[in-house]
């Protein structure tokens, strides 16, 4: 059978059989079963190769662009690159607060900060007796007794020369009988003396003598500090001497008018601050982050919280040298008490406007006396600057030199005139 015939459905011739009976017989193929299929595991493992082969490239391609590239600025592997603790001098890049910053800071200005005890001592008036009112008992048992008061304060202060130079507030040794300073590394504190305080300004310089060189803390510029800005303050608050306070600068040039015992101090450029300032403070530093002092913490709003102010290094340095050498800051000075002039004022005074500064007072043998200014004269200008208020005619006198002449534009009885005064020195 060929194989054409093998593999289709052909009829065959048929055959005889015996007898009369007939059968037809077909043939039939069966169909050849399917072949088997195999896994194509040969073209599955190429792929699977493949595939892994065109990754790997794809990621050294990646790790090897500069652009998905972080430039490393670190040491090599393996060795550790410490943060300094204290920021660098470029005072162009703000510094950075790190947690160890602070208390490295303080560990390095504390022992400069120092601790002021203060003795005052005044006189008492005692009444011998209770009648002492009554001019029958006063004149056979005497007016009263006296006796001495001592009243004891204290403050803080920091020294700015190896010598034992202390800077700190007047108001913290001003008119005191005795000045104690106790400084870290000594057991018993050194007696102090004042060689220069202003009053105005609220600032002094005491001095004491150590047997060895002590730490010093450099002054800043208060002028580049920004709103903002962390600031550090080191004092003894209700005698916890060093204690830590931080916070941040809130505003700056802020003017502040305190009454006093000895008169009214008026702050012209203060710097406010949220750090924690309390009695006791008055006279310490008030840092930056590098370590520099950047004013004097100085006086607190008692009705308040988070609301300091301190004097500005700006105010401090231009009068340092005078207050250490000269022991004072020489002020020029004219000599007269003044008011603003009001609308009924100047009516009074037939001025045709509410402006300028009425004497009210004349110190006698000061430069004004001496030019002939007396009480009721209007000044309305100095030097062709005009005096709109009692404020601006302070203002001028400080603007000059001690020395300097000046004329003055005066209105006296309804008429006007100019004064030449020499500016003297309060």
């Amino acid at each position: 059978m060929s194989d054409y015939e093998r593999n289709h459905d052909l009829p065959t011739s048929p055959v005889q059989k015996s007898g009369d009976e007939r059968s037809l017989t077909t043939w039939k193929t069966v169909p050849a079963p399917p072949a088997k299929r195999r896994f194509p595991w040969v073209p599955m493992t190429m792929a699977f190769v493949l595939g892994l082969l065109v990754m790997a490239g794809i990621g050294l391609w990646m790790n090897n662009a500069e652009f998905f590239k972080v430039k490393d600025t670190s040491e090599p592997m393996g060795e550790t690159v410490q943060e300094p603790l204290l920021p660098t001098d470029d005072s162009s890049a703000a510094p950075v607060v790190y947690p160890n910053n602070i208390a490295a800071i303080v560990e390095q200005a504390g022992p400069a900060v120092v601790k002021i005890d203060t003795k005052v001592t005044s006189q008492q008036v005692r009444p011998s007796n209770p009648f002492f009112n009554d001019p029958f008992f006063r004149y056979f048992f005497g007016d009263s007794e006296r006796s001495e008061r001592v009243e004891e304060g204290m403050g803080s202060g920091f020294i700015i020369s190896e010598d034992g130079t202390i800077l700190t507030n007047q108001h913290v040794v001003g008119g005191a009988s005795e000045i104690m300073v106790t400084v870290v590394g000594y057991d018993e504190p050194f007696k102090a003396e004042v060689i220069g305080e202003d009053f105005d300004l609220d600032l002094a310089v005491i001095k004491i003598d150590a047997p060895k060189p002590l730490p010093t803390l450099k002054l800043g510029d208060s002028e580049k500090v920004r709103v903002g800005e962390w600031v550090i303050a080191i004092g003894n608050p209700y005698g916890l001497d060093h204690t830590v306070t931080v916070g941040v600068v809130s505003a700056k040039g802020r003017p502040v008018n305190i009454p006093t015992d000895e008169g009214m101090r008026r702050y012209k450029n203060l710097m406010q601050t949220d750090t924690a300032i309390n009695p006791g403070n008055s006279g310490g530093p008030l840092l930056n982050l590098k370590g520099e002092v950047i004013g004097i913490n100085t006086a607190i709003n008692a009705n308040a919280q988070g609301i300091g102010f301190v004097i500005p290094t700006s105010t401090i340095q231009p009068v340092l040298d005078e207050l250490i050498k000269k022991g004072k800051v020489a002020r020029p000075f004219l000599g007269v008490s003044v008011q603003d002039v009001t609308e009924e004022l100047a009516e009074y005074f037939g001025l045709k406007e509410a402006a300028g500064a009425i004497v009210t007072d004349v110190v006698e043998g000061s430069p004004a006396a001496k030019a002939g200014l007396r009480r009721g004269d209007v000044i309305l200008s100095m030097d062709e600057q005009s005096v709109k208020n009692a404020e601006d005619l302070v203002n001028l006198v400080q603007s000059k030199k001690i020395g300097d002449k000046a004329v003055l534009l005066v209105a006296r009885n309804g008429e006007t005139r100019f004064v030449q005064v020499t500016i003297g020195e309060r």
